[in-house]
């Protein structure tokens, strides 16, 4: 949709201006360098397993690429029934009539989704010489597919959830909320998800994720990326996923820039709002990231080196079997109260700031290394064309720079899902069982033939008849 002028106060006020000026200098999605790295991502940690160590994308990163304010209240609520849990709220489709001045027709809503196409079609040019009402329903459309196609895609990438509706309609009240965490959590979520061997698409604000590529690792920019404007996230498809996997592998540590913000040339185009004490100082939190039932964990304490710190041994990971299993169905869950102890944590993350020595000289300790170099997933390319460069020593200035130091702070109590584990513990899917069950039938008819038939113990417990219709097969109890 064409972002009129007319829109820009209302864009202002809700912190989305900046986003939606991105939407003209998007680089086209290089699909397969960001699927080589989103499978080196570890859904316990979030960061990405490198040669050198671990790296991953911040709330600082969000700041930069998007121009997003990371400071104020978490985005969550509910998904459907507004009307239970807002004062004053209206049914979700009433209150849609009241807020747009129309309601799609039928066949254009799938449950509480409506279709982008109806939604192009209605709100994509506001009428010259509308009023000022008219104006805010349609900046109100324009912001609901901003974040719903842009800032929060999911797969189906041609629906709009109606979710947004408590949102828009206080667009003076928008700016206080912190839409560069709930982006941040909902990239984290989609990367998780990806891992699952069974997906095959990826959603999310991956143009984030892209811009973050390029910004820290240079050797991957392509041509034409060499002029900074603000936000920095301002397109050509390149090599194949196994190249791009490759090229990955053969990263030396100089390869990576762990500070590229410090650079004079973005002090000078970074906005000063974005420099915050406010916002800045969310960036060293170690605190929760929430959109809606998507509770994700910052974990700066693992990337040190991206804020300025020297890297220690990290910490175990955080369980993450409970929030993993969180998928928002239902519509009679308001999550801020479903969910309160870890929407408390964002509400406490100032107190969650941590603490570390800036040096000039960021990086992985030695200590770091030598623990990565035994326990990190470094390499996933074959060793034909990777050679073998684990036995690279540890450099010297990772010797130079010392030790690092991260404050003890209050561990987050672990909340393990044992319906996961006992899933991980089948083996394969409920297709894959039925496609090998055969085998394990077939040899057990061949048995039964060489004695000639009688009782047997059957795997499901199942009767089972013979060909001939004769000497049925008892059930068997279970072992």
């Amino acid at each position: 949709m064409r972002l009129d002028e007319r829109y820009v106060p209302y864009l202002q006020m809700a912190g989305l201006y900046r986003l939606a000026r991105l939407n003209d200098r998007w680089f086209r999605l290089d699909e397969p360098l960001v699927s080589a790295f989103v499978e080196r991502c570890r859904p316990e940690t979030h960061t990405f397993h490198m040669p050198f160590g671990e790296c991953t994308v911040t709330l600082q990163d969000v700041a930069y690429h998007l121009g997003l304010p990371v400071d104020g209240d978490y985005v969550s609520g509910c998904l459907t029934d507004f009307h239970l849990y807002i004062e004053g709220g209206r049914p979700a489709w009433q209150w849609f009539r009241e807020l747009l001045g129309v309601v799609p027709p039928e066949n254009q809503v799938h449950k509480f989704a409506v279709n982008c196409t109806w939604f192009q079609e209605t709100f994509g040019e506001c009428p010259d010489g509308a009023d000022e009402e008219t104006v805010r329903r349609f900046a109100r459309a324009y912001i609901m597919m901003l974040l719903g196609t842009q800032l929060f895609a999911d797969k189906s990438g041609n629906r709009i959830h109606i979710r947004w509706l408590p949102f828009v309609a206080r667009l003076e009240e928008m700016g206080r909320y912190s839409w560069g965490s709930a982006a941040l959590a909902w990239l984290y979520r989609c990367m998780c998800r990806v891992a699952n061997r069974h997906v095959v698409k990826l959603a999310g604000p991956l143009q984030l994720l892209q811009s973050w590529i390029f910004w820290r690792f240079p050797t991957f920019k392509p041509t034409g990326y060499d002029e900074i404007s603000w936000p920095l996230a301002s397109s050509n498809k390149g090599p194949r996923v196994q190249m791009a996997r490759l090229k990955i592998d053969l990263l030396q540590p100089r390869d990576f820039i762990w500070m590229p913000y410090s650079a004079l040339d973005v002090i000078q185009v970074v906005h000063p709002e974005v420099l915050e004490p406010r916002h800045t100082m969310v960036w060293q939190c170690r605190t929760s990231l929430i959109y809606f039932v998507v509770v994700k964990w910052h974990q700066g304490d693992r990337v040190l080196p991206q804020l300025g710190g020297v890297q220690p041994t990290p910490r175990p990971a955080l369980n993450i079997d409970f929030l993993m299993s969180k998928d928002g169905r239902g519509g009679d869950r308001w999550f801020p109260a479903h969910l309160p102890e870890w929407h408390l944590h964002w509400q406490e993350r100032a107190e969650h700031i941590l603490q570390f020595d800036i040096v000039a000289d960021p990086g992985p300790s030695h200590d770091f290394l030598t623990w990565w170099y035994q326990h990190g997933k470094r390499f996933l390319s074959p060793e034909m064309l990777l050679g073998d460069p684990r036995g690279i020593p540890i450099p010297d200035e990772a010797t130079q720079r010392g030790a690092g130091r991260v404050p003890d702070m209050d561990r987050v109590e672990d909340v393990p899902d044992r319906r996961r584990i006992e899933r991980r513990a089948r083996v394969g899917t409920r297709r894959s069982q039925r496609e090998w069950n055969w085998v394990d039938h077939a040899m057990d008819d061949v048995d039964d033939a060489v004695r000639g038939g009688g009782r047997r113990r059957g795997r499901g417990g199942r009767r089972r008849v013979a060909a001939g219709g004769e000497g049925a097969h008892q059930p068997g109890g279970c072992s």
